[in-house]
This record gives C-alpha cells, sequence and structure tokens, in this order.
C-alpha cells in the first residue's frame, strides 16, 4: 500500500508532500498503515470534501493510496475532516515532519 500525502495552506502557505509505502516502513508502522486507511474508508470517501464555509488559513489535504490495483484520491478541508479521516491524517503528518 502506497500513500501519497501533500498538505497546503495555512498561515504561512507552506506545503508538505510526502509518500508513504508500506514496503519500506518498519514493520510496526507498516501494519498500522492499512489499518488507518480501513477505518477512515477512505475508498468509500468522495472525492472532495469541503466546508460550506471555506477559511484560507485552514490546511487542505489530499491524499492518494493505491492498493492492491486500487487507486483513490481524496482532497479534504481540514475544516471539514471527517472524524473517521482524522487518525489518519494525523499519522501522515507526523510521518511527513520526519527528517529525511
Amino acid at each position: 500500500m502506497r500513500i501519497s500525502f501533500e498538505r497546503t495552506g495555512g498561515f504561512a502557505g507552506i506545503s508538505k508532500k510526502t509518500t508513504v509505502d508500506t514496503a519500506t516502513l518498519p514493520a510496526n508502522e507498516a501494519q498500522e498503515l492499512p489499518i488507518l486507511v480501513e477505518a477512515a474508508g477512505l475508498f468509500n470517501l468522495p472525492e472532495k470534501i469541503t466546508s460550506p464555509n471555506p477559511q484560507s488559513d485552514r490546511f487542505q489535504y489530499k491524499l492518494t493510496v493505491e492498493d492492491q490495483g486500487k487507486q483513490h484520491t481524496v482532497t479534504v478541508s481540514e475544516a471539514a475532516l471527517p472524524g473517521t479521516l482524522r487518525p489518519l491524517i494525523e499519522w501522515l503528518n507526523q510521518v511527513a515532519r520526519r527528517p529525511g
């Protein structure tokens, strides 16, 4: 399973991109990622999730998941982030902050 993750927006407008692949993650994280994706129901989410009240200083996230020949992209604004997706976003933000 591979996830491309991009966070844009915020006060400084800085973009952060990372790609996470279970083939290159430590074993414990490689097992955790599919569980988070499944719990988020990522493959069942619409491609765009927006807030009725957009706020320019909030983050926007774009996730593309590739798994067993399937691919799905979801773009979601922080203000409209579904609760089921929050743990996955937080996990990916942690990974994106790592050096290297």
